[in-house]
């Protein structure tokens, strides 16, 4: 059993244990007329302490979130929601604060009278723990039949992950019911109703100008990101887990803000300085959709690049995870090399893709501006697994068969070196 295994098996034995207890004491409840689906962990600026959840449902009475500790399951305390935005039902969302870390929670939800099944979280320890996390590129195409057995195959590789990153284009028409309940599908609500999620909108997040109806009611954010600018306060967040702060950011300039694009991203690229700045934590990874160095010879992202690689070579961003280009890479600044050629220091950046569709691959545009692509791979479809455990990051790229197609270290126990390791 691996050293994660165990507090998730304790915790989640304990849960069971109890419901049990607690079912055959508490008086019965009403089953729900639809149950709550849809249901997500997003998280908060203090996932030791505190935890977000939406859903949605047919009725738009008062939401209620359920929580008592798993341990302690008859200390039940009820949270009221609020109804966000009604797509296809009513969305809802209630943030549960004042809660211990490292702790497993029993949650449900409803509307007062009826509920869904009990679910188990477990908060974000308050320092820095070693966690597994898992990081997905475009689902986007093909999902049920060709990007859910990628999505199973990391779930069932990593079954104690902690979170989960989504570099965005999760679906690929903005505002499609079947394509999201598809997405929804392949992690199923044991997945996205026990582990938090960090997304970033793609393009295909995007009809036109216009972001998809869906999007901030299925993922909030943290609430801590710009406060002004089209779309950035529901898109742009940071929540600090374990040792690491995760940056998400909305790299969609050409959607979001086609006639301001320079200053839209001029507002983040401050807000992301002063998050870097303001770091506590040893570890920084940054997620968003558009690579600053593109795979796609027929692509490139100059204002993207032009406005936001100087900081995140300056705070020296551990990772930067990114989608988009419907391939593989992983590369870094060519002044980042060492005289070791399996060694360099500074930010790694990554391009992953987890469903079907796949383009051409070039690195013409990571040597056209500085870098290089120590690994580049058309037609592949993969899911990455991120192990950090005090001064050292653990990264591994995988196909649905479990095939390793690149990892790499990073130890920051003197300094910092990136090494590779496929």
């Amino acid at each position: 059993m691996s050293r994660f295994a165990a507090r998730r098996t304790l915790a989640l034995f304990g849960t069971t244990l109890l419901a049990l207890t607690t079912a055959a004491t508490a008086a019965p409840t009403a089953a729900a007329a639809t149950t709550p689906e849809r249901v997500v962990l997003s998280p908060t600026a203090a996932p030791s302490t505190s935890q977000t959840l939406t859903w949605r449902s047919d009725t738009s009475n008062t939401p209620t979130l359920q929580i008592a500790p798993a341990a302690d399951p008859g200390q039940v305390t009820a949270v009221e929601g609020t109804n966000t935005s009604s797509v296809r039902g009513t969305f809802h969302a209630a943030t549960a604060t004042g809660l211990s870390p490292d702790t497993a929670y029993r949650y449900r939800i409803g509307d007062g009278s009826s509920f869904s099944p009990w679910r188990t979280f477990t908060t974000a320890a308050q320092g820095a723990e070693p966690f597994t996390f898992l990081y997905f590129g475009d689902v986007q195409n093909g999902i049920s039949t060709g990007a859910a057995p990628v999505v199973r195959a990391a779930l069932e590789a990593e079954p104690d992950a902690e979170l989960a990153v989504h570099s965005g284009d999760l679906i690929n028409s903005a505002n499609s019911e079947s394509e999201w309940s598809e997405w929804f599908d392949a992690f199923g609500p044991e997945t996205t109703g026990t582990i938090n999620h960090i997304t970033t909108p793609g393009n295909h997040e995007y009809s036109l100008f216009s972001l998809s109806r869906y999007w901030a009611p299925q993922f909030p954010g943290a609430g801590n990101g710009p406060t002004s600018g089209t779309h950035l306060p529901q898109t742009v967040y940071h929540t600090d887990y374990q040792g690491v702060r995760f940056i998400a950011l909305n790299s969609n300039y050409r959607n979001a803000a086609p006639l301001s694009s320079t200053s839209w991203l001029a507002t983040q690229q401050r807000w992301l300085e002063q998050a870097l700045a303001d770091n506590p934590h040893e570890w920084a990874v940054v997620t968003f959709h558009h690579p600053v160095f593109s795979n796609s010879p027929s692509r490139d992202n100059g204002p993207l690049r032009r406005s936001w690689l100087q900081t995140l070579e300056e705070y020296d961003v551990d990772l930067v995870l990114q989608g988009h280009d419907h391939s593989y890479a992983r590369g870094n600044l060519t002044a980042n090399r060492t005289g070791d050629p399996a060694v360099q220091t500074g930010p790694v950046y990554t391009v992953a893709v987890t469903g079907t569709k796949m383009y051409d691959v070039s690195d013409d545009n990571w040597t056209g501006n500085g870098a290089e692509a120590r690994v580049q791979m058309a037609d592949t479809q993969t899911f990455q697994t991120i192990e950090v455990d005090g001064d050292d990051l653990y990264y591994t790229a995988r196909t649905a068969d479990g095939t390793v197609v690149d990892s790499f270290t990073i130890d920051k126990s003197d300094g910092k070196r990136v090494t590779d390791t496929f």
